[in-house]
């Protein structure tokens, strides 16, 4: 059966619809960062209105810096973020590629028993996870913090990774076991290069509530010099709550980091959403 073309009005109205969805959805977040750069009445006054020389003003970011300490927690969520990322992938993949390569007894309940870790959220066992902390001497570390994440974003990362690395050929495969590689240099040489875009998927999925997190952290990790800049970003916002430049400038700063990582993997998820599978 011969696929049905679709024509030149159904692609452009999809792009239109996709198009105004996008305004929409960033609207909020260009109304936040221009307003973090104007004088306190130019914010009342014109909410939508751009900065100019006369309502320019950076004096947002000079009470962010002076009165919180945001580069120490920038640097806490980049730490965390990247080293739990790090993991899953690492941690995520080894385990993936051994559920779809080898044909084990236990196999397919591995999967299923890896799959209930997306179905219950961890939260359900925060007071397990602090009493453990506690009695390991992790609390109020970021390594307490990255083996919850890496824990919480395996499931995931093993069922979509698994998905795709059982496209990935035989032969290419069987072809690298004849040339003398070993299955380590199979995965890392072979297999890895062709789930990027899966890779990236997991990745830019397990980011973004990883930056956004303020339960464990506030739990976990409460320490000023631990904080993550979601926690400290919360604090600082209640302190001052009533000045609006201070706000909207922590605000511009919690969110452009994890915008600028997802534009950096946008394309590869875009890949392996739409590819579904290693060809």
């Amino acid at each position: 059966m011969n696929k049905a073309r679709r024509t030149p009005g159904t692609t452009i109205a999809a792009h239109g619809v996709l198009i105004l969805y996008t305004l929409i959805a960033l609207f909020p977040v260009f109304v936040i960062l221009i307003n973090s750069f104007k004088s306190r009445r130019a914010i009342f006054r014109d909410p939508l209105g751009l900065p100019d020389a006369e309502t320019f003003s950076l004096i947002g970011y000079e009470t962010v810096l002076k009165q919180g300490d945001f580069f120490l927690y920038f640097q806490n969520s980049m730490i965390v973020t990247v080293v739990s990322l790090t993991l899953i992938l690492l941690f995520g993949a080894m385990a993936a590629f051994a559920l779809a390569e080898y044909r084990f007894k236990g196999n397919t309940l591995m999967g299923l028993y890896l799959a209930l870790g997306i179905m219950i959220p961890i939260r359900i066992g925060t007071v397990a996870i602090l009493e453990m902390m506690v009695s390991t001497g992790l609390v109020n570390t970021l390594t307490a913090l990255i083996l919850v994440y890496t824990a919480q974003g395996l499931p995931l990362a093993v069922f979509i990774l698994s998905e795709f690395m059982k496209g990935v050929s035989d032969d290419l495969k069987n072809a690298g076991r004849i040339d003398g590689l070993s299955e380590y240099k199979i995965f890392f040489r072979l297999v890895l290069p062709l789930v990027r875009p899966a890779m990236a998927t997991v990745a830019v999925f397990n980011m973004i509530p990883i930056w956004n997190d303020l339960w464990f952290p506030l739990i976990l990790a409460p320490a000023e010099e631990v904080k993550t800049l979601t926690l400290g970003s919360q604090v600082f916002i209640g302190q001052f709550v009533t000045d609006w430049n201070a706000v909207l400038s922590a605000l511009s700063m919690a969110i452009l980091p994890v915008m600028i990582l997802y534009v950096i993997f946008s394309r590869q998820l875009i890949r392996g959403i739409t590819s579904g599978a290693v060809k």
